[in-house]
């Protein structure tokens, strides 16, 4: 054991005098930790702000993680990538995370869509625009990727573009946490000063501690179909996470587009409590805004008919931009809404224009408004699209920490990101000193980022332990002994923990016995969702309990496994959604979603079981007959789409156009003509490797098995290469779906 451990560290410091030997400058630790940290910034940067960067590497260490500063004119990604996978692979202390500050390359990921949360556009529009600007390149190692080519454009050559391997793992399972230093510049901004300005900040900041003890939740316009009852599941399973917040000394607040019509002022006046620790934001956003209200929600008529001419206006201006016939636009209004001239005599008015933009101004966060503006929060998490867009030279996340604010570290999104995320995922562990850097590990998608620090963590007694035990610790004994703990996320943790190191004979029990029996809804909900890798008859059952859950976000959930699942044994648990749950928005939309994926046929029998016979049912009749009359309709679309994937007459324009559709429309009863035009070598490449690129959607579906044949099949096959490497990348993504939602 001995010779061993001096063979990894002499092994060790041969690689860090390669790595120096190439160019590359590597500072080592000056301290002895379990774990390690990297700063990795470009060379200019780290000459300009080399003070500022030893500072923040003392602050590091005094925090008990030995850090690492690395620096050099770095080229691409994969000589970065190589260098944090060594730090990683030391085992006397292995690399737990990294920063990087300045102009570090920016992996533009390919052909990986499906590791997003939502993300399905096609790679054919302009690559800075279709692809994915991805951090898991550091800090996912089992990733494998094919280098493609840099940004030839001035303004983007930091973007580097990668496609996803077909052999490498389909899934997502962070080696170590990563975050960006990289702040947003306008137009004669100097971007290595305002990083030496955020270095700063951030040691003098963190020269105290922070208890998270108070907390706002914002909810912006149109976001989750404005669901009541998703915001109230949201505010009970916070209250599980973080019972201290609702406790005297505590404080929570939860905000709402609806309590004004100008909610940003709230919001912002909030974020600059000097009490404040974390601000959890949801809604839409772009790269630009976070958007907050859409026009005032009223029923009596003078309001409403405020809103309606804002609504012209704009429309007629928008003409006029686009160089449209404005006069024509007007006589469809007048015809299609039935309203006169007068709504539209002062829509070029310049006072009327002003006072229109002033309010749309004022329905949204601006960058203005963030800009050095005095934020309090030590950190904020951005549940939208597109804020954390950090490809461009302006975000509008960047502006939480990398201006005159107090704000440590912003969570952000480079894409669009799905609706129904589960966005408070092990959320309270963050009360116990969880570093944000570790908690990014369980909540990241392929677009997901940290903003500045991701050292970062609340004051608690059990920060050192539990930092330490996420990365080292990979006793079962001592998980099932957090799993006594009396912590919904402390327990949730400890699930997760345990389903990676148990056997799924022995895990998969304790998985059902935690979902039937917790109180705590994120328990119960982690619970469904590890069973979810398993998909056994613990997990059928589970899935079956999910629609009555007293928590809305697992029913909703639900659905989601129900609609992808697509047996005929759920067929019935999706009827009862209509009679349990029409109140729940978003489940009330997500069952419409569903339904057009069933059997309709088993369906109608299910109608007729539990909704026309069923006389507790007000308007039973009513119902009944817009069910059937809905599935009449979805059974003759799904008809037609089988027939035009049958059809060889069938254009290949109109072919594909059918078989992309499935990425969104996961119509499982046409899988085996799917895997049929797969198969067939009398069809073109481009139709066989789309056809498989669509099939590796229907990750749960009840015909994977036929879909992981139909691969094997073509892989057997003399195919042509792009055909079986599609093949390859399809099977590894279905028997992906065990690892991640």
């Amino acid at each position: 054991m001995f010779l061993k451990k001096i063979k990894s560290t002499l092994t060790f410091a041969l690689a860090i005098s390669a790595l120096a030997a190439t160019g590359q400058e590597i500072e080592k630790p000056n301290i002895s930790s379990k774990t390690s940290f990297a700063i990795v910034v470009d060379r200019k940067t780290y000459d300009a702000a080399k003070d500022e960067i030893a500072a923040y590497k003392k602050l590091v260490e005094k925090d008990g993680l030995g850090t690492y500063i690395i620096y050099a004119n770095w080229e691409s990604p994969d000589k970065i990538r190589e260098i944090l996978k060594d730090l990683y692979q030391n085992k006397k202390s292995p690399l737990e995370g990294t920063v990087l500050i300045g102009d570090i390359p920016i992996p533009m990921l390919r052909d990986a869509q499906f590791m997003t949360s939502a993300l399905k556009i096609n790679q054919n529009i302009r690559w800075d625009k279709s692809s994915v600007p991805s951090d898991r390149f550091y800090d996912d190692f089992d990733l494998q990727f094919d280098y493609l080519k840099q940004d030839t454009a001035a303004s983007r050559k930091l973007l580097h573009y990668y496609s996803l391997k077909a052999e490498s793992p389909q899934y997502l399972e962070m080696d170590i946490y990563s975050a960006r230093i990289k702040p947003p510049v306008a137009a004669g901004e100097d971007k290595i000063q305002k990083i030496k300005d955020y270095l700063k900040r951030l040691v003098a900041l963190r020269g105290k501690e922070y208890p998270l003890d108070d907390m706002i939740a914002s909810y912006g316009h149109g976001y989750n179909s404005n669901a009541v009852n998703s915001i109230t599941g949201e505010a009970l399973a916070l209250k599980a996470q973080m019972p201290q917040l609702f406790k005297p000394g505590g404080s929570v607040k939860f905000l709402n587009f609806r309590n004004a019509d100008f909610m940003k002022f709230n919001l912002l006046s909030e974020l600059k409590r000097n009490d404040i620790d974390f601000a959890y934001m949801t809604g839409h956003g772009t790269a630009t805004l976070q958007l907050l209200n859409g026009y005032p929600y009223v029923s009596s008529p003078q309001p409403s008919m405020e809103n309606v001419g804002r609504y012209l206006r704009s429309k007629v201006r928008n003409a006029k931009e686009d160089g449209r016939d404005v006069q024509k636009t007007i006589d469809g209004f007048k015809t299609s809404l039935g309203v006169s001239d007068k709504w539209f005599a002062d829509a070029f008015d310049p006072k009327s224009i002003e006072a229109d933009s002033i309010y749309n101004i004022n329905l949204d966060v601006q960058m203005d408004d963030l800009k050095d503006a005095g934020i309090k929060s030590k950190v904020v998490y951005l549940n939208s699209c597109l804020t954390g867009s950090f490809q461009l030279d302006n975000y509008i996340a960047g502006y939480y920490p990398f201006s005159n604010n107090e704000n440590i570290a912003a969570i952000a999104n480079s894409v669009g990101v799905l609706q129904d995320l589960w966005p408070t995922e092990m959320m309270g562990l963050l009360t116990n000193g969880y570093r944000i850097g570790n908690w990014l590990k369980h909540i990241a998608y392929l677009e997901t980022h940290i903003h500045g620090d991701p050292t970062f963590h609340y004051a608690s007694s059990k920060a050192k332990e539990l930092n330490e035990a996420a990365t080292l610790n990979k006793s079962a004994s001592y998980w099932k002994k957090v799993l006594q703990e009396n912590d919904a996320d402390l327990q949730s943790l400890a699930l997760n923990k345990l389903t990676n190191i148990l056997p799924e004979k022995e895990v998969s029990p304790l998985l059902k016995e935690y979902y039937f029996n917790s109180a705590f809804e994120p328990t119960r909900m982690q619970a469904f969702q590890l069973l979810r890798r398993f998909e056994n008859k613990e997990y059928q059952e589970v899935l079956h309990a999910a629609k009555g859950d007293s928590y809305e976000y697992i029913r909703r959930r639900a659905i989601y496994d129900l609609t992808d699942y697509g047996s005929d044994d759920f067929s019935k648990d999706l009827i009862e959604f209509y009679i349990n749950d029409p109140h729940s928005e978003r489940i009330a939309y997500r069952a419409r979603w569903a339904l057009q994926f069933m059997n309709p046929d088993l369906a109608k029998q299910h109608v007729n079981e539990l909704i026309r016979n069923n006389p507790a049912i007000a308007g039973r009749e009513e119902l009944a007959n817009k069910l059937d009359k809905d599935l009449d309709y979805y059974k003759s679309k799904s008809e037609e789409l089988l027939k035009a994937l049958q059809n060889p007459e069938l254009s290949e324009k109109e072919k594909l156009s059918e078989i992309k559709s499935l990425r969104l429309y996961r119509h499982h009863r046409v899988v085996p003509a799917v895997i049929d035009l797969a198969k067939d070598n009398k069809n073109s490449e481009n139709v066989r490797t789309n056809a498989l690129e669509a099939l590796g959607w229907f990750t749960l579906s009840y015909q994977r098995e036929a879909i992981v044949e139909g691969c094997e099949s073509i892989i057997a096959s003399d195919a042509p290469a792009a055909v079986k490497n599609e093949a390859l990348k399809t099977k590894n993504r279905i028997h992906a779906a065990s690892h991640k939602i």
